[in-house]
């Protein structure tokens, strides 16, 4: 049962795993290179080393399911955006789907499926993530994707919205919420072929993704 974490050195994917590890969850941090190995082993967490713009398959022997928290970087060019966050998460739905995992679940963006919508700069970043979330929807291996707003830094409230509509249009949401949303969706075995917006607001964790 041991969950793979695609982007475990992100910001998200640290907090992620932190919170998973506090939780007794058995994962494997993926890594792209040794010298951020240190970090995973002083809080006893396994990890691989692999690559999305590269070999990938062996980080997914003896895992049952995915969380894909990896994304370019906003400075980085649109090679890295198209190699990582397009190219490297259909090649990591569809290796999900050849080992036959029990779930992918993938962290996109808000509003990724207007992507003309979105500040020019974010343009083909938003459009990496609506083909990937496009590509997931129609893959056999069940999914849930989350599609956290505007990420900010601040502390974990542990209460989250999953409207606009529930914050008065505030769109912004701490990746430390995140973090803790992605510990729940990957503890609530349950939940299938389902999305969820993601926002800072009121309601308890699990009783917004539900």
């Amino acid at each position: 049962m041991t969950t793979l974490v695609i982007g475990a050195n992100g910001q998200i994917g640290r907090q992620f795993c932190e919170l998973a590890a506090a939780a007794d969850l058995p994962i494997r941090a993926m890594i792209r290179n040794v010298a951020q190995q240190p970090w995973f082993k002083e809080r006893s967490i396994e990890t691989v080393i692999a690559d999305l713009e590269s070999e990938l398959d062996g980080a997914f022997d003896g895992c049952d399911q995915v969380i894909f928290t990896a994304g370019s970087g906003p400075h980085t060019g649109l090679d890295k955006t198209l190699l990582i966050d397009l190219h490297g998460a259909i090649r990591a739905a569809d290796l999900a789907t050849e080992r036959a995992l029990s779930r992918f679940i993938m962290v996109s963006a808000m509003r990724a499926e207007r992507p003309l919508e979105a500040p020019e700069k974010l343009r083909p970043y938003m459009a990496a993530k609506h083909a990937a979330d496009a590509h997931l929807r129609v893959a056999p291996v069940p999914h849930v994707i989350l599609k956290p707003g505007r990420l900010i830094d601040e502390s974990a409230t542990q209460r989250v919205a999953i409207s606009l509509e529930e914050t008065g249009g505030e769109n912004s949401v701490s990746r430390a919420n995140v973090a803790h949303a992605l510990l729940h969706l990957a503890q609530a075995r349950d939940l299938l072929n389902r999305e969820f917006v993601l926002l800072d607001g009121e309601r308890p964790i699990a009783e917004a993704l539900s």
